[in-house]
């Protein structure tokens, strides 16, 4: 077997079965208690603060922190580790304020989507509405991308492998009960989370010693410590704007907003879960900077495990599986839930099919397709950190318009350009996958006809275009009609 591979391909898959298998059985006996509409939508708006808490937090955090921070970080220093774990955590204080206006305005609401309805034509709403599934369905790819590269990277399985039963497993159970039972799992997944990385938090400090440390990456690699390091800045801008912006769309976090019982509860949950989100990004994005520092020939999206397995132990291979599951799945299942809901609620209020058509089985249909999707893709191991970006840079040409919104009124017409013309300029500048050149840069325009610094940042120059070019149409829109 490759010597990298720390486990076997009967022990990883075995693991990954009966974990699959347990949160399926919970989820599914759980769920009998509770069904019906308004449980699988918003849990009946009764959820307290702890569920609350760390349902919202667990929902954050997917599989994707073992490899985006550190990945990030190898870059763009500790600028993306900061950006990185405000952007993910960000959300929720403004959830605080949204979320008042939201459940004041729209007190039996479940979605964001139908918030918005109110405020923008049919035209709009449908391109927010299918903006904000194909986000959720890039996210759901790369989710299950990332567990299934992270057991390939232990045991050697094949990916279409691991894709197909998490998949399987964790499809059954949400289909089943909604959003209640995603939150119960989410609770108990929260719980596995927290403890296997205080688990991991304790052996990289005592297997690296001296080396986990500022100072050990300032005296090996200090320019991604410097103030002065550009590419700090821009990455972590990046990630900043990139993460925030998609975490303002995700369904699961509107449906959580919906489902708490009330308002004070609701607020409360949302600060503790910043407080929780921060410091665990902030530390998976640290290993990163570490691992590069100790190793820099190491692949940086890997950066948390050369750590952590560096000895190739049995027995933290499994904690890494078992970690890596509880994030995929609590993401995963929320993901399921959130497109399902949107197809729900808003689906039925778009697109009017025929007037016997039971929206509940018709949105779960369009899930196991969209499943079927992922796991194909899943299969072929796409660049997760890429797969990520490409989806927020969707969410950000809209979040501006969208939010703005909220307090200022806006006609369709000009909302509608002023997304259209965000996206087609972020996507001008978007990066191939190796970062080299974008269809404007590289391709249209030489690189060499342009300063080393616009070509060289082209990821953060389509994120600032396809985010606030939007605004300026806004605030222009007496010049362009």
């Amino acid at each position: 077997m490759n010597k990298t591979y720390f486990i076997s391909q009967s022990n990883a898959l075995s693991i990954v079965i009966v974990i699959s298998i347990i949160f399926l059985f919970i989820g599914v006996i759980y769920s009998r208690n509770f069904q019906g509409l308004k449980n699988y939508l918003t849990a009946n708006r009764n959820i307290g603060f702890i569920s609350l808490t760390t349902s919202l937090t667990a929902s954050a955090l997917g599989a994707w922190i073992l490899f985006g921070p550190a990945s990030a970080s190898s870059w763009g220093g500790l600028g993306a580790i900061i950006g990185y774990s405000l952007g993910t955590a960000f959300p929720m204080f403004f959830f605080i304020y949204l979320g008042k206006k939201i459940r004041k305005e729209f007190p039996k609401g479940s979605t964001l989507i139908e918030f918005l309805r109110k405020k923008f034509g049919k035209s709009l709403f449908k391109l927010i509405l299918v903006m904000t599934i194909f986000y959720m369905f890039i996210f759901l790819c790369a989710e299950v991308t990332a567990v299934a590269v992270l057991i390939n990277y232990i045991s050697g399985t094949e990916l279409w492998i691991t894709a197909l039963i998490v998949l399987l497993c964790t499809l059954s159970y949400t289909l089943y009960g909604g959003l209640r039972v995603s939150i119960l799992t989410d609770n108990i997944q929260m719980i596995v989370i927290c403890f296997l990385l205080l688990i991991s938090l304790i052996y990289i400090l005592s297997s690296t010693g001296s080396k986990f440390s500022f100072d050990f990456v300032k005296n090996t690699n200090p320019q991604l410590l410097s103030g002065s390091y550009i590419p700090g800045y821009t990455a972590g801008l990046t990630f900043f704007i990139a993460v925030a912006a998609t975490n303002l769309f995700h369904q699961g976090n509107w449906q959580r907003i919906y489902a708490a019982k009330d308002y004070k509860t609701l607020k409360k949950s949302l600060i503790f879960s910043f407080l929780i989100i921060v410091p665990i990004v902030f530390f998976m994005g640290f290993t990163g900077l570490v691992a590069f520092s100790i190793d820099s020939s190491i692949r940086p999206d890997l950066g948390f495990f050369s750590l952590l397995l560096s000895e190739q132990a049995f027995m933290l291979s499994i904690l890494v599986i078992i970690l890596g599951l509880a994030l995929t799945i609590s993401t995963i299942d929320t993901l399921i839930n959130a497109i399902s809901s949107l197809i729900v609620v808003d689906g039925k209020a778009t697109f009017k099919l025929k007037k016997k058509i039971n929206y509940l089985n018709f949105s779960k249909n369009i899930i196991i397709f969209l499943s079927m999707i992922s796991f194909i893709i899943a299969s072929y191991g796409f660049d997760i950190l890429y797969l990520f970006l490409l989806a927020d840079l969707f969410c950000c040409a809209f979040v501006l318009t969208v939010f703005y919104s909220f307090y200022n009124k806006i006609d369709e017409k000009t909302a509608y350009i002023s997304i259209i013309i965000g996206l087609f300029g972020g996507f001008l500048l978007f990066p191939s996958p190796d970062f080299s050149k974008s269809f404007l840069v590289g391709i249209l325009i030489s690189k060499e006809a342009l300063s080393p610094f616009l070509s060289q940042s082209l990821l953060f120059l389509s994120f600032v275009v396809a985010t606030f070019l939007p605004f300026l149409v806004l605030k222009a829109k007496k010049f362009i009609y």
